[in-house]
């Protein structure tokens, strides 16, 4: 092959190598995009149970991550027919023998709280860090009313769960309580007691593509873009049943369906505080941290971005509106935040970092106050320290 011969063999790889390099990077950012703003409905059994000592009052599980950590946390049985609670862990992780001679395995054994429903044994189950499961009553033993919120999409299962009576301080006062990406209402369930305590009537409604809910028009979530319209709708609901002042609590992305609310709603002045559990201050910080995590090029991760907030990548992306992850950043934002905040955020958040968090509270001093968990997982902070959860959020709203 002549000399030009070969220079044009090589111009044409590498044209053909920088086409796929680029259609690959096509690939994964449409998949990286289409990832954030798809529900998440079907959740996998993802720890093993190796033994229950009935009498001792302790469960062997598995020993990763999640089985290892401090806390009260819960155990999604038989695919969610039934549930165990399980407390701290009473032997670390240590290793011993498997099943029938099996290769040896890292275990840890923990405190079994109680069994809710079905049968606990040996097997796969599924973690789960609400502790609780059920509703209002099953769980905590509270009275409460099934209620539907009416939205743009059509009406949104609620529940509604009085004060206490003898707590007389805010009885015209209202928490509306928000959970996070994918999750379930059982997700803000610690935290009724101690606002039950203190005598607010707490309203927990299902918003847009929950299981059980109406779907959005394109069944994705636009990171609280559209989502916020049920959270207004579930501060109209508290407003017209008597409501005098309201208190929003929202958890990892209902937090940010909170600040959108917050920004849009004609009935935002009626908010008197806000509190906030491991929430998404900031989406291109969570997208950047678990682009990151997943080992997915910062230029691959910048064009998802562009993909979700372009109208020409809809059709790509099957969603109805583009997604701008820039007007959901609260930080470059700050000014734009008019309420009292409280947010509690732990430094060792595995999923939504916490540098956002301090960074809103640092633009907006006096206003917005920040109390750094020092270790515990995403939202995950009551379960490591109830105590502390309740007092901090108590001593706020007083």
């Amino acid at each position: 092959m002549t000399a030009a011969g070969r220079a044009a063999a090589v111009g044409t790889a590498v044209a053909g190598g920088a086409a796929l390099g680029g259609a690959v990077s096509m690939g994964t950012a449409t998949y990286f995009a289409h990832r954030v703003i798809t529900p998440e409905h079907e959740k996998k059994d993802d720890v093993t149970v190796v033994a229950v000592d009935p009498d001792a009052g302790t469960v062997t599980l598995r020993a990763d991550p999640q089985t290892t950590s401090s806390g009260r946390y819960g155990l999604w049985l038989d695919g969610g027919a039934g549930h165990a609670r399980v407390g701290e862990v009473v032997e670390p992780a240590h290793e011993e023998e498997g099943a029938r001679g099996s290769r040896r395995q890292m275990v840890v054994t923990r405190e079994l709280l109680g069994v809710d429903a079905g049968d606990l044994g040996p097997g796969p189950a599924r973690w789960n860090k609400y502790f609780y499961c059920g509703d209002p009553g099953s769980a905590l033993g509270l009275e409460h009313e099934d209620v539907l919120v009416t939205s743009d999409v059509g009406d949104l299962p609620a529940w509604r769960v009085p004060g206490a009576s003898a707590a007389t301080a805010h009885q015209d006062d209202w928490a509306v309580l928000v959970h996070g990406r994918s999750a379930q209402r059982g997700e803000t369930l610690r935290a009724v007691p101690v606002l039950h305590r203190l005598g607010y009537t707490c309203l927990i409604p299902m918003y847009r593509n929950d299981v059980g809910a109406p779907p959005s028009s394109d069944g994705r979530y636009s990171l609280g873009l559209s989502e916020w319209r049920d959270i207004d709708a579930a501060l109209r609901y508290a407003l017209a049943h008597g409501a005098r002042r309201i208190v929003l609590v929202g958890w990892s992305m209902g937090g940010a369906l909170v600040l959108q609310a917050l920004n849009r709603s004609d009935v935002a002045h009626r908010v008197h505080r806000v509190l906030l559990n491991g929430p998404v201050i900031d989406w291109g910080s969570v997208l950047a941290h678990q682009a990151d995590l997943h080992l997915i090029p910062r230029p691959v991760e910048q064009l998802a971005r562009s993909l979700l907030r372009s109208k020409a990548s809809r059709h790509l992306l099957r969603v109805a509106e583009p997604v701008d992850v820039a007007a959901t950043n609260w930080v470059d934002r700050a000014e734009e935040v008019t309420h009292r905040m409280f947010i509690i955020h732990s430094a060792t958040d595995d999923t939504v970092p916490f540098g956002p968090s301090q960074d809103l509270a640092r633009r907006r001093p006096g206003l917005v106050q920040t109390f750094v968990w020092p270790q515990a997982r995403h939202c995950q902070e009551w379960n490591t320290n109830p105590s502390l959860w309740e007092d901090l959020v108590a001593s706020f709203l007083r």
